[in-house]
């Protein structure tokens, strides 16, 4: 027997990386030292002009959003899905990114499907100004059914000391600004495909009136970033806590950054929540404050701004074509999250 024998082709991984190499050296810049293929991947801050830097590193993966593109082919999404949601998860602490390295696995190595992952991967990261710097592939034959992949990524960035946002400095009267998202982002899928696909009986190809496109294609619009949105803002000491809203939705995630003498109160009416969710909702008879604690609900990143720099804020993000809307303020508490309807 050889390792052919066994569902691992090294000849096919061989092939994958033709088109990899290419996707991954076109994110690369004067920080990297070295090629693709190496052990580790070399990444000098030199260039950078940091006084007191100070990296900041997270990792996290694309969830059961996957099976979704999967079966509508969408192979070159999940890739900036993954690298856009890691992007967003160490900018709420106002740091930029400097590489990513991303994980692979699926049961039969499939050099064209790899190639489109990893090609989404390079695109997002060209556009969030990062590295690609290097990665791991996995055949795993009887792990994975046929056609089936999964895929993480591991980001790290930089942020000067005293630039770090940590949400200490917000207080009652904090004004909140909510950034739209492109849809579900990365997160609640399991039950939306549950509420979609198995009670409802929809399909990814399924066309309803509410939708201007199949509910296939609004499920799989890749996670946004607001890197560009935002960075400026973070090194101006703009901004006093940020929130992307991922799993846990509201209640999960804005607590997190919040003093222990505060509250959130988030008006729902300030904004108009996008019809894909309005859909999940009445598919699964989903209760509402079900859905904020699971989804985004079309909001995806809070930023806290005191009065004295709400104007400048406003400001940039208009200047940047950001579209945003007032959906709360800070009052005093003890980090809830309440609703005005």
């Amino acid at each position: 027997m050889n390792y052919a024998d066994a569902g691992v082709s090294l000849s096919r991984a061989d092939e994958a990386m033709v088109g990899v190499k290419k996707s991954v050296r076109s994110t690369f810049n004067p920080c990297v030292l070295g090629d693709v293929g190496n052990f580790g991947g070399l990444f000098t801050l030199k260039h950078l002009g940091f006084k007191d830097p100070v990296l900041v590193s997270s990792v996290d993966g694309v969830g059961t959003k996957l099976k979704v593109d999967i079966e509508m082919g969408s192979h070159t999404l999940p890739g900036q899905d993954i690298v856009n949601h890691c992007c967003n998860d160490i900018l709420v602490q106002g740091a930029r990114p400097l590489f990513f390295l991303d994980y692979v696995a699926m049961g039969s190595l499939e050099p064209q499907v790899m190639d489109s992952i990893v090609v989404g991967m390079a695109k997002a990261c060209r556009e969030n100004d990062m590295v690609l710097i290097g990665g791991e592939t996995a055949e795993m034959p009887g792990f994975y059914a046929k056609g089936d992949y999964d895929i993480s990524g591991t980001i790290v960035g930089v942020v000067e000391r005293d630039n770090i946002i940590d949400g200490s400095r917000i207080h009652p009267g904090t004004k909140i600004l909510g950034l739209p998202s492109t849809g579900l982002h990365t997160n609640g899928y399991s039950l939306a495909r549950k509420a979609l696909f198995e009670v409802a009986g929809y399909t990814p190809q399924s066309r309803v009136e509410c939708l201007d496109k199949t509910i296939g294609e609004a499920l799989t619009v890749p996670h946004r970033s607001y890197y560009k949105s935002l960075i400026d803002l973070t090194n101006a000491k703009k901004i006093d806590g940020l929130v992307h809203v991922t799993g846990s939705g509201f209640q999960g995630n804005i607590p997190r950054i919040l003093p222990a003498d505060v509250d959130v109160v988030i008006d729902r009416t300030s904004w108009e929540v996008p019809a894909i969710f309005k859909l999940i909702q009445q598919a699964g008879t989903v209760e509402k404050d079900e859905m904020y604690s699971t989804f985004n609900m079309g909001i995806g990143m809070l930023v806290f701004v005191d009065d004295k720099n709400l104007a400048d804020v406003e400001a940039h993000l208009k200047a940047k074509n950001e579209p945003y809307y007032m959906v709360g303020e800070v009052v005093k508490g003890s980090k809830k999250v309440l609703f005005k309807d």
